[in-house]
């Protein structure tokens, strides 16, 4: 089985209406390309979500004015060039076939075929539960069997919810309510695990050791199905700089190889006339390498088979500077002390409102614990938590039997606990459930607004005055032995409209006696939801709180950097033998009414920077890749050294 490291992505989208595909297309031109910038590993379209195929299918519709076999002609070439090719399926699109079979298409719960906007991608859907199931099955066997390809990247499976004849009776048999839209998800979701099971097992048959991957498939689901994940991350493109943190630290801990998929384009898929900036598409690949993940950038092939030199010149220039680190990237793991519990239901996007709500906290704890370097994995509410020091649970942790359990063996092996709003509280929001929460839980906050006044031991690098929560917490009384470390100061009175006045002018009053902040052992609890807030306003006091509790409960983090900007990021990853910090220094700047901008690298200059040792005492510290030995002495458990430079990026070798 492949294990891909330098990676392209092509989508091949093609209208069939276009009328010279392949007409210019030179395999070999194409592939020397690919070698020029080291590419071992690349996707390519079999079939498109037009609907139509690039190679010689006896199954389903081949483009109409393709001349010759493409993506045979592109298999031929990799393998004597010896890049491994994935085959792309779009399953959940297939627009030609769904014109000539309408039978295979989704039918929403609103009775569309076609919705409304006919230029949305997804304005018709493949119904797996038909005969179209049948038929990918068959393009499945067909490709695997005659091409020689390393796998099968599967698109597009988040098919919506149907409500066609196959489906109801299906759901009937099932005794699921249709008329549900909770159930009718989980049926959806039912039928795209399924789809992607017989995918595997066709593939399978014919090739064990095939790489298959099921975009759509949330990532939880297909743990026992694909062999390999992707997390398709075009910053510029939708996504945002604030996904792949929160995703990579998330998809590392499942235990299979991750690819980060970022894209050359300025805006997103399909923009053939947009390119990204040098610096902005660096970043990307360098904050996936220092993630632990490895790397693909993806492109639009042009129909006609135009090599787009720009393009590949621009892929080749990075991977070629990033190429000399693969000694210090090949087999490297993530190395973390704190674990962020995602809220349920984490990072399953069956149920979309409730996905969304959970994103935005973690998304807030993510960003919030980058800025302060902290080295912490983004944990799944379904999974393990254990081997952390610290646990992070954000706003809205709610504590059943079984996280509950997760959060006492936690305490029990002597770990801490920083925690949030409603986390800690029973899924009913009735009461904290473990005693070393150490407080009563009151309700909802009656204080719109609320603020918060410091006490002395998280005062630290905050201001001296109430500070807003701009967002809506609970009230607690602390229990005995429990400390105090900041108070609820409540307004003069709540925003709200009396008749004659709306009450937007509402200044601090006051004192409530109610903590903010509690200590009890081994567990902090900030009353309101500081996460979501970050995320939403980004109050630095608020990251600030968190830092000193954080400091408080774990004095002894893996990564010193204090001298290090907020916007800068550093990570640590291992192999044997060594530790390597990634700092990255780059800022997406906000620019016009939604472009997120990195346009040149930042310099930072004189960086000091110390590691734990944790029994590993380094004998040499070095930047990769040029190897140039960087002074250093090791003090009380850590090994400190100064960066002279950092331009974007750097790579800080502790050696043994």
């Amino acid at each position: 089985m492949h294990n891909p490291k330098w990676c392209l992505f092509y989508d091949v989208h093609t209208m069939p209406a276009c009328p010279d595909v392949g007409h210019g297309f030179d395999a070999d031109a194409f592939t020397d390309r690919m070698k020029d910038c080291g590419v071992d590993y690349v996707v390519f379209h079999a079939r498109c979500n037009l609907g139509v195929a690039y190679y010689d299918t006896k199954v389903g519709i081949r483009h109409p004015s393709m001349k010759g076999d493409m993506f045979g002609d592109l298999a031929a070439a990799c393998q004597r060039k010896g890049i491994a090719l994935t085959a792309y399926i779009n399953v959940g699109l297939s627009h030609e076939e769904a014109l000539r079979h309408r039978e295979w298409t989704v039918l929403t719960t609103e009775g569309y075929t076609y919705k409304p906007d006919r230029l949305n991608h997804f304005f018709r859907s493949m119904c797996y539960n038909t005969g179209y199931g049948d038929h990918v099955v068959e393009m499945v066997k067909e490709l695997v069997s005659g091409y020689p390809i390393a796998g099968l990247f599967l698109d597009c499976m988040h098919q919506p919810p149907c409500i066609g004849i196959e489906c109801m009776k299906e759901m009937k048999e099932r005794d699921v309510d249709w008329e549900d839209q909770y159930q009718l998800a989980e049926f959806a979701n039912l039928s795209r695990v399924r789809m992607a099971q017989r995918i595997a097992d066709a593939a399978r048959a014919i090739n064990p050791q095939a790489l298959l991957y099921f975009n759509g498939v949330c990532h939880e689901y297909q743990q026992d199905i694909g062999t390999y994940l992707e997390y398709e991350c075009l910053p510029t493109g939708g996504w945002g700089y604030d996904s792949l943190p929160t995703w990579g630290r998330y998809i590392r801990t499942l235990g299979k190889p991750v690819l980060n998929m970022t894209g050359r384009f300025h805006k997103s898929w399909g923009d053939f006339g947009g390119i990204r900036t040098e610096a902005s598409l660096e970043n990307d690949c360098l904050h996936g390498i220092a993630l632990g993940m490895r790397t693909t950038i993806g492109d639009h092939f042009h129909p006609r088979g135009d090599i787009n030199h720009a393009v590949f010149d621009l892929i080749e220039r990075i991977y070629s500077r990033l190429q000399k680190l693969e000694p210090w990237i090949d087999g490297a793991k993530p190395v973390t002390d704190i674990g962020v519990v995602a809220p349920e239901p984490g990072f399953d996007y069956v149920h979309p409102e409730e996905y969304c709500r959970g994103e935005v906290i973690v998304k807030g704890a993510t960003r919030m614990l980058c800025e302060l370097k902290c080295q912490f994995d983004v944990l799944s509410p379904k999974r393990s938590w254990d081997d952390y020091k610290l646990l992070v649970l954000p706003d809205e942790i709610l504590l059943d039997a079984e996280k509950a359990a997760k959060v006492r063996r936690h305490l029990r092996n002597g770990g801490a606990i920083v925690s949030s709003a409603w986390s800690g509280a029973d899924p009913e929001k009735n009461g904290f459930v473990l005693d070393e929460w150490g407080v009563k839980l009151e309700g909802e906050s009656p204080h719109d607004p609320a603020y918060i006044l410091f006490g002395p031991e998280v005062a630290e690098g905050n201001p001296d005055m109430p500070v807003t929560l701009y967002e809506r917490g609970i009230q607690m009384a602390a229990r005995e032995g429990t400390r105090t470390l900041a108070e609820i100061v409540a307004p003069y009175y709540n925003r709200h409209w009396d008749g004659e006045h709306g009450f937007v002018y509402n200044p601090p009053d006051k004192g409530t006696g109610k903590p903010a902040v509690t200590l009890s052992g081994h567990v902090a609890h900030i009353s309101h939801p500081v996460f979501t807030s970050y995320f939403n306003d980004a109050p630095v006091p608020m990251r600030q709180l968190v830092a000193n509790l954080i400091d408080k409960m774990m004095p002894d983090p893996l990564v010193k950097a204090d001298s290090l900007p907020s916007f800068a990021r550093a990570m640590v990853t291992e192999q044997p033998g060594r530790r390597m910090v990634h700092i990255l220094a780059y800022v997406p700047e906000r620019r016009g009414a939604r472009a997120e901008m990195i346009e040149e690298p930042i310099e930072l200059r004189d960086v000091p920077l110390s590691l734990r040792v944790d029994g590993k005492t380094p004998q040499r510290v070095y930047l990769a890749p040029t190897e140039d030995e960087l002074p250093f002495e090791t003090v009380n458990g850590y090994t400190q050294t100064t960066v002279p430079v950092i331009n974007g990026y750097a790579m800080v070798v502790f050696e043994e």
